[in-house]
């Protein structure tokens, strides 16, 4: 039991060590990560800016589409009418 006992606390700098050696490599990984993330969150932001400058683009002309089809919509009936009358 001794030999088991005094092998365990062998075994614990080697598992320390191993342990903050793994600690290291993720936090370098996650630190060579930081610029690819922060270039995907500017193309995230560039296309939200993009998506807001084309719906508010949509937006505007809205209105003006809707009257061209009610314009257009009218001529229809117009034409329906004379056919129906003749």
């Amino acid at each position: 039991m001794i030999g088991g006992a005094m092998f365990d606390v062998f075994a614990v700098p080697g598992q320390l060590t191993a342990v903050a050696r793994r600690v290291v490599v993720s936090t370098w990984e996650a630190v060579e990560a930081v610029p690819k993330i922060a270039a995907a969150l500017d193309d995230v932001r560039s296309t939200l800016k993009h998506s807001e400058r084309l719906a508010t683009f949509a937006a505007g002309e809205l209105p003006e589409i809707v009257y061209q089809l009610e314009e257009i919509k009218a001529r229809l009936e117009k034409l329906e009418t004379r056919t129906e009358a003749s």
